[in-house]
């Protein structure tokens, strides 16, 4: 037994729908290799939540006729046969009908049967061989009435001459093996659906993590991490995160002052004097922004408020609002 064999009768195990054969081996299989213990205590959770999470639900109105149409419909086995096969037939004497000696051999035909063993023969008066014509019936004016479809009831299919028909029992463990696959089935793929659901969820928060944050870890993580705090003039602080093995350069700040839905607050590195955007954000409370640019010897990360969108110039209108060195 393989893995996935065994997964599939630990499910069945959590169900506790399992045959007794299938049982046993479910339980030889465990014994020998308990490093697939795990599935088993899987499912157990699984049927557990599924126990706690699905309403019950009643079986459907039809499968009590159905059943029932199938036993009426079953043939009543050799027993009937042999009961039919001995039931003796009328014989057709002149005059009248007689039945034939119940001791009278089966494979003797009608034609070899003595007059005299028969009860009532010698009162016909007419041989046997000579049967009495049956009188003339004069057909009615009554017109033929049509069946009714909708009471008539459909001919159903007779089983296969030779093959016995399936006996309650028989009909019931059929129909508590389709319903367990169908629960099995049901549970494994809630099961997939859950696992696809946390995989979706961790999947969109790896997709949709700003590349700030992203940024951020990544200079952390650096042997050359480096990082430096300055307080804002009007209050709050602002911290510049870069390395040089990353390449790039972070700026979380905390409590900066308020501007208005036009104003933005640019970014600058300051090098030998000159001012070089390194690009926008708007968020006062709490921002980690990722700088356009790298740090290189001797930067100061300056922030300024413009305009939204940034200076048109690209030089700073107004004196920075924090400074950072890098040095």
């Amino acid at each position: 037994m393989n893995e996935d064999e065994f997964a599939e009768l630990a499910a069945g195990y959590a169900l506790d729908a399992l045959s007794p054969a299938d049982l046993v081996a479910f339980q030889n299989a465990r014994a020998q290799h308990p490093e697939w213990e795990r599935l088993v205590v899987t499912d157990a959770e699984t049927a557990a939540l599924l126990a706690e999470s699905i309403t019950p639900v009643a079986p459907p109105a039809g499968i009590r006729d159905a059943l029932l149409a199938r036993i009426a419909s079953a043939p009543r086995g050799e027993a009937d046969a042999e009961s039919a096969d001995t039931r003796p037939s009328a014989t057709k004497v002149v005059g009248a009908y007689a039945a034939p000696r119940l001791d009278a051999p089966l494979s003797a035909e009608p034609a070899e049967i003595a007059a005299a063993d028969l009860p009532g023969a010698e009162l016909a008066g007419a041989p046997l061989m000579e049967p009495a014509e049956a009188p003339a019936v004069e057909p009615a004016d009554t017109p033929a009435v049509e069946p009714d479809e909708s009471t008539v009831e459909p001919a159903r299919a007779s089983p296969a001459a030779g093959e016995p028909a399936p006996d309650t029992a028989t009909i019931q463990a059929i129909s508590r093996r389709n319903w367990t696959r169908g629960m099995l089935g049901l549970a494994a793929s809630l099961i997939l659906l859950v696992a696809l659901g946390f995989g979706a969820v961790a999947l969109g928060q790896i997709i949709n993590r700003p590349a700030a944050v992203t940024a951020l870890e990544q200079i952390e993580a650096a042997p050359d991490a480096q990082s430096a705090t300055a307080q804002v003039s009007d209050g709050g602080t602002a911290t510049a995160h870069w390395s040089e093995s990353v390449g790039k350069v972070v700026l979380v700040s905390h409590g900066l002052p308020s501007i208005d839905r036009n104003q933005s607050f640019e970014m600058w590195f300051v090098r030998g004097g000159k001012p070089v955007s390194a690009g926008t954000f708007d968020d006062s409370t709490k921002a980690t922004v990722l700088l356009d640019g790298s740090v290189q010897p001797g930067d100061v990360i300056a922030v300024t408020v413009e305009q939204q969108g940034g200076s048109p110039s690209g030089q700073p209108t107004t004196d920075p609002i924090v400074t950072i060195p890098t040095a």
